[in-house]
């Protein structure tokens, strides 16, 4: 897929493929998913950031940014970079204008530190050349206008003789805007839906009976209903065709995924598949990096490709996403409780996903870090079979108040297992 998009666009720039821009004339840059005879849902557009104060000692940039602009309609904004291993110390706040009423937003933070959520070190996904640095997206609902600011964080105890008050950018920093697009074929999804069972979710090769595995027993929970890629309406041509797997599945990852709470259910599939578009088109990753998601009403929705009963290998805790599955509850959760609805739906999707393998939710697992900020690659660790991405990484995620009611999930879990 990435040479495919590379030669078809004519832009080399690793995984962004970014387009040329005019920034004196504020002229934006073609979305990069509009090719002639094959139109798709959704749209990436990618405008490059511009130098907005400097280190007058060494001149190196140390805020970055873009005044307020007209663009094409976006609904998700993310920044991302040219380097996949710099780190991005400092703050990045962007404001947008809502298409309906015209109306600027205040200043929104953006999670700066993505990096942990990305493909194992040393795998070929990783290794492929196309994937960048980048911030968690937000999500802020329909907009046409966008202003971007990012600032280098003040290195504490600075000696001015020796290094600048404020930490450098990361090089080829340019602002995401995500057009997730609409998928004909979506109809609006509520809980009732999902507890009805008439979102799809039984196409081959995700999740159907034609991908079943042997369910361990005596233990095994009965499966949710889950909603399908079609369901929520990924475009599948901006993946990679190739799928991945891993052994087994002994850990199930909690994470939040930062894109803020400011989203309907109804508008769930929209920000799963802007997450999807900017994984991929922005950040070079081969597929949406997590393996499921769950919105604020508890609908569980199949996230990467492979089938939702196999073992995928995901891109959703760096290090460990080997025999693991990645769970990504929609939304920010540092500060805000997640409504029961989603913890239930957490429990319940780890008490089948875990059972697949005869996994104790209530149990301890020990898993084999593939390297990151916590544990050094090849030590074997153990975690609770139901962890919080910060048990794997040194994180926030996923987030404080989601972390808390952990515990709860993993006696439920047990519980949908037949367990005591």
């Amino acid at each position: 897929m990435r040479a495919f998009l590379s030669s078809s666009i004519g832009v080399a720039c690793a995984a962004a493929l970014v387009l040329p821009l005019s920034v004196s004339s504020g002229a934006a840059a073609a979305p990069r998913d509009a090719r002639a005879g094959s139109p798709v849902p959704g749209s990436t557009e990618s405008l490059p950031l511009v130098p907005l104060g400097s280190e007058r000692s060494s001149g190196v940039a140390t805020e970055q940014g873009l005044a307020q602009r007209d663009v094409q309609p976006f609904s998700l904004v993310g920044v991302v970079w040219d380097d996949a291993d710099a780190e991005l110390n400092g703050s990045v706040q962007v404001r947008n204008r809502s298409a309906a009423t015209g109306t600027w937003s205040g200043w929104q933070d953006l999670e700066t530190h993505n990096a942990e959520h990305g493909a194992d070190l040393g795998t070929s996904e990783r290794d492929s050349g196309t994937v960048r640095g980048s911030t968690a997206p937000l999500w802020v609902g329909a907009s046409d206008g966008v202003q971007v600011r990012v600032q280098g964080h003040d290195h504490p105890d600075t000696d001015p003789q020796t290094r600048p008050a404020r930490a450098p950018l990361p090089s080829g920093l340019s602002l995401e805007l995500i057009d997730p697009g609409e998928a004909p074929e979506q109809l609006p999804v509520t809980q009732a839906d999902a507890a009805r069972g008439q979102t799809a979710d039984a196409e081959p090769g995700s999740g159907s009976a034609a991908d079943a595995v042997p369910v361990a027993k005596p233990y095994k929970a009965p499966r949710p209903k889950i909603i399908s890629r079609k369901g929520w309406g990924a475009n599948e041509k901006l993946r990679e065709k190739q799928l991945g797997y891993t052994k087994t599945v002994k850990a199930a990852f909690v994470h939040h995924s930062a894109t803020g709470n400011n989203y309907t259910c109804k508008q769930a599939p929209s920000v799963i598949r802007g997450i999807y578009r900017y994984h991929v088109t922005s950040s070079g990753w081969r597929d949406i990096g997590y393996n499921f998601a769950i919105d604020k009403c508890g609908n569980i929705y199949e996230g990467r490709a492979g089938g939702v009963t196999k073992p995928v290998m995901g891109a959703h805790t760096l290090g460990f996403n080997t025999n693991s599955t990645g769970i990504a509850v929609l939304g920010s959760y540092s500060t805000t409780n997640p409504p029961a609805a989603v913890t239930t739906a957490v429990a319940k999707l780890a008490a089948w996903k875990l059972g697949l393998h005869g996994i104790n939710p209530k149990g301890k697992v020990t898993l084999t870090s593939g390297g990151g900020n916590k544990y050094k690659k090849g030590r074997k660790v153990s975690m609770n079979a139901i962890s919080g991405h910060r048990d794997g990484f040194v994180t926030d995620c996923p987030g404080n108040k989601l972390y808390s009611k952990l515990g709860a999930v993993r006696v439920s879990a047990a519980k949908y297992q037949g367990r005591s």
